[in-house]
């Protein structure tokens, strides 16, 4: 594999698992800090340097808004009325599971922990089940 196609596959898994895991992402930010949706759109692309634009974020958003996993407030203070997303107790807790299982995912991964015995292939596992061995 030649190094400019070895950067674009790391590029594009790292773009399809951001994607998958936004909604995650966002919580995360949101532990550290209250932000409004242009911030948390802007730190995306600078911490995982992929654009989600506002019709991906402020949909999510409005998403975990609805779950109870994020409340918002509009902060009038500035020149410009932004509305301020802030992680709710909930949301904390929906947190904690997701970083728990993705790192039981990532640890069984590194670990190998499925063998070659393991692995039953479907055809074989349904003859069980229909009780036709």
């Amino acid at each position: 594999m030649t190094v400019q196609k070895s950067v674009d596959v790391k590029k594009e898994i790292q773009i399809k698992l951001a994607k998958k895991l936004l909604d995650v992402i966002i919580l995360q930010f949101l532990s550290v800090k209250s932000m409004h949706g242009y911030e948390v759109i802007t730190k995306i692309r600078k911490i995982f340097d992929v654009y989600f634009g506002p019709s991906t974020v402020y949909p999510l958003l409005a998403t975990l808004e609805k779950k109870k996993y994020i409340t918002s407030d509009w902060n009038m203070e500035n020149d410009r009325p932004r509305k301020i997303y802030c992680l709710t107790e909930e949301g904390q807790n929906i947190l904690a599971i997701a970083e728990n299982s993705l790192n039981i995912i990532c640890q069984r991964m590194s670990d190998s922990l499925l063998t070659d015995d393991d692995i039953v292939p479907a055809d074989i596992t349904e003859s069980k089940t229909n009780g036709s061995d």
